[in-house]
């Protein structure tokens, strides 16, 4: 799976960085973003919903998040 690091990039490099991925992904092909700001959490999970992706949301520890896209 392909990981997007994104640890220590604000908004709004992070959706910019799924934007160019979706680009380049499959229909049902996940790939992975890593952040450690809640507020790109929060850009990143709004930005899911409203453009119907997948989206599967993990904090592995405290203050990072493993994010899992799935475009649909």
């Amino acid at each position: 799976m392909k990981k997007i690091d994104c640890l220590g990039e604000y908004c709004p490099v992070p959706i910019l960085r799924i934007k160019d991925q979706l680009k380049n992904t499959s229909k049902g092909e996940p790939f992975m973003v890593i952040t450690d700001h809640s507020c790109v959490l929060q850009s990143i999970e709004d930005y899911c919903k409203k453009t119907k992706l997948k989206i599967i949301i993990d904090e592995v520890i405290n203050g990072v998040w493993e994010i899992t896209i799935v475009k649909l």
